[in-house]
């Protein structure tokens, strides 16, 4: 049987379900494409010069990898000129990237981490590229976008989608009707379907958490990964097992794939009182997809898709996966 492009997918959603618009579906691959060209480039590693840091740093302070830039810069080129977008605002940059002026602009605007994971990068660790798509407001029409703009709680996204650069690469995608995968064939070029309805199981034994932050976690982070750890003689009366790759994407897409619940909680450290990971770039996207195969995602007392954004590099905890060991953790801080 013939298997379904990400093109053909698409127009069906468009079609049939009535789930993306035009404009959604032309940007959708557009950063497909250019999820294209950074496999291309990560497959390359050494060979193309790309591995190693920078002297520069970006908006986070943190060191840049040569292909963090030239990730950031493919999608923004890629996009730039379709006449989908308003504006887009990536991880790596301060602020946001308006649509040059000689190019026609659309009503959605893309936020993106271009290369999530890029501690990895060196060491030939699976990485990968996120993104949301939400529609610019509409007293936005006629006048440039501001930040505040993109300031909308994840629930507003249009679509939301990863891709991950490993033994294969591949595509996650939702348009708010479910999730797909896509493989990308590297020989025809495309991206195919070929994970239809991922859905997370409930029920989990399996968690993935950076144990090195343990003394700095809050209570009932502590009471919780305590009471897995002590596995059949404990409060849970199960084995767990461990993971942690260090890379969201890859984390998340094992949790996508046979279930368990990824923690990056909030902590004590000055750096981590809010938590570490992005809400506009990272928790907002991943959440969306989890929820929508099944799986539940919270800060550790509300729903992240229910926040409303204060700024664009804003940082939050963030604990998702399996719908009822997500709900377990959460009543361990009603408790506290």
């Amino acid at each position: 049987m013939k298997r379904k492009t990400l093109t053909q997918y698409l127009v069906e959603q468009q079609r049939m379900e009535q789930a993306v618009s035009a404009e959604v579906r032309l940007l959708i691959e557009t950063v497909a494409r250019a999820c294209k060209a950074i496999a291309h480039a990560v497959g390359k590693g050494a060979l193309g010069g790309v591995l190693g840091s920078l002297d520069s740093e970006n908006v986070q302070g943190e060191v840049q990898k040569k292909l963090d830039v030239l990730s950031n810069e493919i999608l923004l080129e890629a996009n730039e000129w379709g006449g989908h977008l308003a504006a887009m605002a990536s991880e790596e940059m301060e602020t946001l990237h308006r649509i040059p002026n000689r190019y026609p602009k659309g009503e959605y605007l893309l936020l993106f981490d271009p290369l999530d994971g890029s501690s990895n990068i060196d060491v030939n660790v699976s990485i990968g590229t996120i993104f949301s798509v939400l529609q610019a407001p509409v007293d936005a029409a006629g006048r440039d976008i501001e930040e505040s703009d993109f300031l909308q709680p994840g629930n507003k996204q249009v679509a939301a989608g990863y891709a991950v650069y490993g033994p294969q690469s591949m595509l996650v995608l939702t348009v708010g009707t479910g999730v797909v995968g896509f493989t990308l064939d590297r020989e025809m070029g495309s991206w195919v379907l070929t994970h239809e309805n991922m859905t997370i199981p409930e029920d989990t034994s399996e968690f993935a958490i950076n144990m090195s932050n343990m003394r700095h976690w809050e209570e009932p982070v502590k009471l919780y990964i305590n009471d897995c750890l002590a596995g059949t003689t404990g409060p849970l009366g199960k084995d767990y097992n461990m993971r942690w790759i260090a890379s969201m994407v890859a984390d998340v897409h094992r949790i996508m794939t046979r279930g368990g619940i990824f923690m990056y909680p909030r902590d004590a450290r000055p750096s981590g009182r809010k938590g570490k990971l992005r809400l506009m770039y990272e928790a907002n996207p991943m959440s969306f997809l989890v929820e929508q195969a099944g799986g539940a995602a919270t800060d550790g007392d509300t729903r992240i898709l229910d926040i409303a954004p204060e700024g664009l590099h804003q940082r939050i905890g963030v604990i998702l996966g399996s719908k009822n060991e997500v709900e377990r953790v959460g009543r361990y801080h009603l408790e506290d």
